[in-house]
């Protein structure tokens, strides 16, 4: 067997005898692609938005993850209702992970200036390995192997976003159902769950700091059954309400990193992201760093939108 794929095998192995094993990713840009993980989110930029986004992290480790997304979501006629629909694509060494889930959120006003907005979402992950991993002599008779290779499963979550102009705060627990691949095996690998229930928590507040600048700083938590937790910290500075420029820190038992974003608003209906993280974890000698893009595209209606927004 080659080195190269001995690593991607060991990598898979490590991933699913843990009991906390594949969870969503996270992203630096997440202030900017809440409906991944919150639906109460869907319709609050008042708008038709849809975002894209591609991160590859550990560039020049070989398996290492890389990740899709696209998510569209509007109000509808009635402003209380919004939709979405979202789609994650994950690959991490052999392993692949696909996320189709549609998002249905309810907002009530709680004051003049900020509103809360109650959201569900609901869909199927599909699981399954790379035929070359299947495909290997070592590996083709292997029924653990096998058994996990093509699964679907669906999921549902839940979330609240209680916002205004100026700040943000969210909870939400994106999948609540435990996706438990020993399920009917006999001579099961001893590990749980490959997806246990996660728990995040998000929120930011915009500062004026002049007639041009303002600055937002943003936190995600990140709770999971089983595992330790995980937090994002990161600040912006927006310029003439064009150009976004900050940094950010990620604490993670894994991949603690921390990296820096650029922000840029090519027109009104147009934004450009990307954003840079370095690894101070133990995969810091491996790895070059992450890479991750991200495009939003809005299409604005006649009616005037309520407020600028910052997120």
């Amino acid at each position: 067997m080659k080195l190269s794929k001995f690593l991607n095998i060991a990598i898979f192995l490590l991933v699913t005898s843990t009991a906390f094993a594949q969870q969503l990713p996270q992203f630096t840009q997440y202030m900017f692609n809440t409906i991944s993980i919150n639906p109460a989110y869907a319709g609050s930029r008042e708008t038709f938005s849809a975002v894209g986004l591609h991160r590859s992290q550990w560039v020049g480790l070989e398996g290492g993850p890389e990740t899709q997304t696209l998510s569209i979501h509007s109000p509808l006629r009635n402003d209380k209702v919004g939709l979405g629909l979202s789609f994650i694509n994950d690959k991490l060494g052999f392993e692949n992970f696909s996320y189709i889930y549609g998002d249905f959120s309810y907002t009530i006003r709680t004051g003049v200036n900020h509103e809360l907005a109650f959201g569900i979402k609901g869909g199927f992950t599909h699981y399954f390995l790379d035929e070359e991993l299947l495909n290997d002599s070592s590996v083709v008779d292997d029924p653990f192997f096998n058994d996990l290779s093509n699964r679907w499963s669906p999921n549902f979550g839940a979330g609240v976003y209680w916002h205004s102009q100026k700040w943000y705060v969210g909870l939400s627990a994106p999948r609540i159902l435990n996706t438990d691949y020993n399920k009917g095996r006999e001579n099961s690998i001893d590990y749980a769950a490959l997806e246990r229930i996660s728990y995040y928590f998000t929120g930011g507040y915009v500062f004026d700091l002049s007639a041009t600048t303002k600055l937002k700083p943003s936190v995600l938590l990140k709770a999971t059954n089983g595992a330790p937790l995980s937090f994002d910290i990161s600040a912006n500075f927006l310029f003439n309400e064009t150009f976004w420029l900050g940094g950010a820190y990620r604490v993670n038992q894994w991949a603690s990193a921390i990296g820096g974003i650029a922000d840029f608003q090519v027109s009104k209906q147009l934004r450009i992201g990307y954003a840079y993280e370095y690894p101070i974890s133990d995969l810091r000698p491996y790895t070059s760093g992450t890479h991750e893009v991200l495009l939003m595209f809005e299409v604005f209606k006649s009616r005037r939108i309520k407020s600028p927004r910052y997120f």
